[in-house]
């Protein structure tokens, strides 16, 4: 529902804000507005981009976990689509999505709101597996998994992302 809500709010914030500035500035001032802020988004899309590619590249050179990377990384691609698309409103989200402190804030608000309930890394047999040759495979406080150290001498983990705290 909330959905249905955002898609009928936005294009009437938007109407009611050109109506606005227009009204006060004049129809090509307004639209030149839009324009440049369609213009100075894309490079700005593109440098910030590019530094959440390198954080990614860097997250997965140190075997750390990428959430917070991918999680930038999405929110750019999405500040992207909204300075694209002509509208005040959207600009101002897109923008506010292009700083990198704004995006850590939504990151965390939305970890307040999210319980993973599951987290598979790798290759994962069935779940329909035979369970026999498990201790007790009713107990949620039983994690099955197999592990192998390859090397001692690199630094360990940072640890979880917080994603998966509780």
């Amino acid at each position: 529902m909330w959905l249905f809500a955002l898609f009928v709010a936005v294009p009437i914030i938007e109407i009611a804000l050109f109506i606005q500035v227009g009204g006060l500035i004049g129809l090509w001032p307004t639209l030149l507005i839009v324009v440049v802020t369609a213009v100075l988004g894309t490079a700005l899309v593109r440098q910030q981009g590019a530094l959440a590619m390198s954080q990614l590249r860097q997250s997965f050179a140190e075997l750390n976990d990428p959430a917070e990377p991918l999680a930038h990384g999405a929110m750019i691609l999405l500040s992207g689509a909204l300075l694209l698309t002509p509208g005040f409103f959207t600009d101002t989200m897109g923008f506010l999505l292009l700083i990198p402190a704004f995006r850590t804030f939504v990151l965390k608000e939305l970890r307040k709101r999210v319980k993973v309930q599951s987290f598979v890394m790798g290759q994962q047999a069935s779940f329909t597996q035979n369970t026999a040759n498990r201790q007790n495979p009713h107990d949620p406080g039983v994690i099955d998994g197999e592990w192998e150290e390859l090397d001692t001498d690199k630094p360990k983990n940072q640890g979880p992302s917080g994603w998966t705290r509780h």
